[in-house]
């Protein structure tokens, strides 16, 4: 039985540049079993319905602007997971779920970037599923519970996220482009943060779900939600009693806090 995985995929330079989270998620890697497939729920991939993707052979996506050259040339050759990809609508439409299949999505920077480090050689096959971010977060708990049977199947589902994603924040600190600059979090970053853990240790979900009227600076710590929305994927996906294990993959730029989290089923 695999755990699942939420991981704060943090800026496009991961690619270039591993950093502290990169190095985590290289390590993540070698403790676990190889899965024979993933399905990675990505905050860059939003839709108003659950869809998934069912590419053979998926593109990587570069779907972001402003950053060097270099960033671009990079591709993330793996074969795509169609059959684990069905697999997973059928388990949604079993728990009610209206969803749907693309056939022509490819992996966007949330998916190939982190997974670049922990499978360097391409050689998983990969699909993922959508976020839905008009809808709440318990939508997206129901989400992951619904896809609990895979991590029996030899299947890693990744959560592709952020703890705390004030891009503004970030952009005013850093800016596209620049080195990844790893230090110290912000107060406001902080005790979200601790809050959250604090949640997941507990396993208090109704808490959780209701993050942005509970925890402390929600709102300034997730101006628009989609990047916390994978974690409750992740998170469901575990079984109701999963043990949450943090692990600390730094900060970036004072404001994306990098953590990520191994969902351990019980």
């Amino acid at each position: 039985m695999l755990p699942t995985l939420f991981l704060s995929h943090g800026s496009p330079m991961h690619a270039l540049e591993a950093g502290r989270a990169g190095q985590v998620w290289a390590a993540v890697a070698q403790r676990l079993p190889r899965p024979r497939a993933i399905l990675v729920a990505s905050a860059h991939w939003e839709t108003e319905l659950p869809m998934v993707s069912t590419a053979p052979h998926p593109e990587t996506i570069h779907d972001f602007g402003g950053f060097p050259r270099a960033l671009y040339a990079i591709r993330y050759p793996a074969p795509g997971a169609p059959e684990v990809a069905l697999r997973a609508a059928a388990l949604l439409r079993q728990a009610g779920f209206v969803v749907t299949a693309n056939g022509c999505r490819g992996l966007d920077h949330g998916a190939w970037v982190p997974l670049l480090h922990m499978f360097p050689q391409a050689d998983v096959p990969v699909a993922q599923v959508s976020v839905q971010p008009t809808l709440a977060a318990a939508h997206h708990l129901r989400l992951g519970a619904a896809l609990a049977p895979l991590a029996a199947e030899g299947v890693l589902v990744i959560g592709s996220g952020h703890m705390t994603h004030n891009l503004g924040e970030w952009m005013h600190n850093q800016g596209a482009g620049r080195a990844i600059a790893e230090g110290g979090a912000v107060a406001y970053v902080e005790e979200f943060r601790r809050w959250v853990d604090q949640r997941l240790r507990e396993n208090d979900r109704a808490a959780l779900t209701r993050f942005t009227e509970l925890a402390p600076h929600a709102r300034r710590a997730h101006p628009t939600p989609e990047h916390f929305l994978p974690l409750f994927v992740a998170l469901g996906a575990a079984g109701d009693k999963a043990r949450a294990e943090r692990l600390d993959a730094g900060v970036d730029s004072g404001v994306l806090a990098m953590d990520a989290y191994l969902f351990w089923p019980q």
